[in-house]
Order: C-alpha cells, then structure tokens, then sequence
C-alpha cells in the first residue's frame, strides 16, 4: 500500500480530538477553577488502551507496514507527554458526600474488568503472528514492544484489582498477571511493599542516587524473594505447608503456566520465546513506574519503628491526561495512605511531593540516568529542605551525594 493510501490518518487524528474536545475541555475547565468533576465517560478511555494497541497489530498484518508497531511506544512515550502538558493539572478532589455513591457505582469497576479481556486478546493475537509469520528482527522487537506494552499496563490494572476484597476483582487481578508471569505481584505488592514503602527494606522502593538499572535487578529478585518469604509465613500460621494449593503465589503463577502453555501447545514452541520476551519488558514497566513512585523518599523511625506511610512518602501526578488512562494511579500518594480506596475517589494532597510531569514522561527520562538525576534529585533534596539524613541514600553513592548536596 502506498503512503498516500494513509492521508486520512491526519484527518483522523485531527477529528477525533476535536469530536472530544467539548467533553476534555468541559472537565479541565472545572479542574482549573477547582471544581470536581467524576470524568465518567472519560474512563472509557482506560480500557481502550489494549484494544487499541490490539489494533495496531491488526493494521500491521493488513498493511505489512511496520511502523503500525510503533504506535503503542509512541503513544505511551511522546503522544501522553504531550498532552499531559496541553490538558494540564487537576488539583480538585471528590467531596467526602460522594465517595460512597463512587465507591458503589459498578460502572467504574467494570471500566476495570474491560481491561482484562481486550489484554489477553492482544496477547495471544501478538503470540499468534509472532509464532507463524516469518518477521525482521525489528518488526519482531516492534511486536515485542506492543504486546509487552499492553500486559505491562495489565500489570497496573491488575495493581488496581488486586487490592480490592472481592474474590471476582482479586482472580481477575491474577489473570491480569499472567501474560507477563508477574503473578508473585499480588502478594508482594499488598503485603510487602506497602508495609514496608520508602524504607531501605523494601526492594520496590527506589533510593537517591540508583540508577533505573541497578534498581531493576535488585527490585525483581528481591520482590521475588519477598513474595515467597510472605506467603511461606502465612501458611506456617495455618499449619500448611509453603507448597499448599492456598499459596497465592503458586495461584497466579499456575494461570501463567496454564496460559503460556495453551499458546505453545497451539502455536508451538515460536510462541514460548515470544511470550517471554514480551514478558520481560513488561515486568520492566512494571518497575520502571515502581522506581518513579517512592525515588529518594524516606519514612522517618520513631521509637524504634517507622512512622504511618503518609501522603508524603510518594511522588503524586495531577496530569490528568495520564491519570484517566491508568485508573488514577499517579495519585499515588493517597493511594498507599488508604490503599483500599477505588481510584475514582484517589484525592490530591497538598503535602504530597509533586512529579514534574506524568508517568508516562518521568517513566522515560527514568531510561536516562544522568537526565533523571538532573531532574529528580534536587525535588528530593528540596522535599527535606536540605536534611541528607532524612532521605533514603543509595549506600554506594551516599558519601559522594552528602558531598554534593549537603551544603546547598
């Protein structure tokens, strides 16, 4: 197909912003002026992101164009920064009147539940064409991205569910787990990282100083080890053993074994490479955003033991943009305050340290070490007016960071 076959994309993209923009408009006006608003057909947005990125597939195999693949890491690293910048900040929270009335309202949750299916579709149609079609390493690795883009996302949706005390939103949560074989994700992430948030304990939190690629080693095998250790500790209290069918783990894990293995019995042993490579770079944005959520930020001891995690201890994000595409999950710092809260009801806080711009834009300066420690590490220091002692230190770099900033 010629590219003059492609001139009503232009056309496309231009129209459907402005078929919204009365709507977007309408919501950010109100954010501006401080006025709430739910944003309720706006979630639909959130579980069009696998869908699309679906499609993006889709275009591809029509089309042999490659760069169809390119569409979900340029959504995700040019197109939200942009209008994270262009749609602002929204500062306004939902009035304590209506958070039972949001709390109630099935339809946020089953803005939730889309995700789920539209991600393994992806996943498998990726797999499939990955399996049985003869590609260029670079429309492979461009494949690899799109797929892997969509269940590392899942990872987020599945963050969302897991905390919830539905049985339903919890084997969902699993399921969303199980293209990337994450599943160890449910258990630490509830039971260990928010216990032990912005502390050197915990290995999902990041320390001034470390890089995103010393972080990602030391984050993977130590939530690893952590999700094992906890569950070994429940069971013990239970008088089962560490290998019991009640294992969450080994739950979520068994959804992985089970769905990796449907696709290799189909498509044979091409489609096992594929789904770990897609995998593995979507744990990384998994961890990417773990990074960017707690960087530097230290709960302080009293009488022996940390304080209450607090809106404090995690970087926020008011980008709306990027906000309704992740289930407010850049309002992170009221989140890990009151963990079981939906997100439609996520609030800001005042005293919560503020990102310089979304996920989706801190998330790739994070690829860049020397670029986020420009940016990041004198928030952190200005966070503490100063006080070293007060800010989680990467060990290897604490003496040349004391030097660099404890006189400034």
């Amino acid at each position: 197909m010629a590219l003059w076959d492609y001139s009503f994309l232009p056309l496309a993209i231009f129209y459907w912003p402005r078929r919204f923009k009365g709507v977007i408009s309408e919501y950010c006006i109100g954010a501006v002026n401080g006025s709430w608003s739910d944003k309720r057909w706006l979630w639909l947005l959130s579980p069009s992101i696998p869908l699309t990125f679906t499609l993006s597939i889709a275009a591809f195999a029509v089309t042999g164009q490659w760069l169809c693949l390119l569409f979900a890491p340029f959504i995700i690293h040019a197109v939200i920064p942009i209008l994270d910048i262009a749609f602002g900040e929204d500062f306004s929270n939902p009035p304590e009147s209506a958070v039972e009335n949001l709390n109630k309202d099935l339809f946020y949750r089953i803005m939730v539940w889309l995700y789920v299916p539209f991600q393994l579709i992806g996943t498998v149609y990726g797999a499939w064409l990955a399996s049985t079609q003869s590609l260029d390493w670079y429309v492979y690795i461009a494949l690899i991205l799109t797929v892997g883009s969509i269940n590392g996302i899942g990872i987020g949706t599945a963050h969302e569910l897991g905390h919830k005390q539905e049985s339903l939103d919890r084997w969902l949560s699993k399921l969303a787990l199980a293209p990337s074989m994450y599943g160890h994700f449910f258990v630490e992430h509830n039971r260990g990282h928010h216990k032990r948030v912005a502390t050197p304990e915990d290995p999902a939190s990041a320390r001034m100083g470390e890089s995103f690629w010393s972080f990602l080693p030391r984050t993977v095998w130590g939530s690893l080890i952590s999700a094992w250790n906890l569950e070994r500790e429940r069971l013990a209290r239970k008088g089962k053993g560490v290998w019991s069918i009640q294992n969450e783990n080994l739950q979520a894990w068994s959804l992985g074994i089970i769905f990796y293995g449907a696709l290799i019995i189909w498509l044979g042993w091409p489609a096992l490479i594929f789904l770990v490579l897609q995998g593995i770079y979507a744990a990384s944005m998994l961890e990417v955003v773990n990074y960017v959520e707690h960087y530097g930020l230290l709960r302080q001891k009293e009488n022996g033991e940390y304080v209450r995690c607090a809106p404090e201890h995690s970087w926020n994000s008011n980008h709306i943009v990027g906000n309704i595409l992740l289930y407010h999950l850049q309002r992170h710092s009221d989140h890990h305050a009151h963990p079981t809260r939906r997100y439609q009801a996520l609030r800001h806080f005042d005293e919560a340290p503020q990102l310089p711009g979304g996920y989706a834009s801190m998330i790739t300066l994070a690829y860049f070490p020397p670029l986020w420690f420009a940016l990041m590490d004198q928030r952190v220091v200005r966070h503490y007016a100063g006080d070293m002692s007060k800010i989680n230190l990467q060990p290897s770099a604490k003496q040349r960071i004391i030097h660099d900033w404890g006189n400034k």
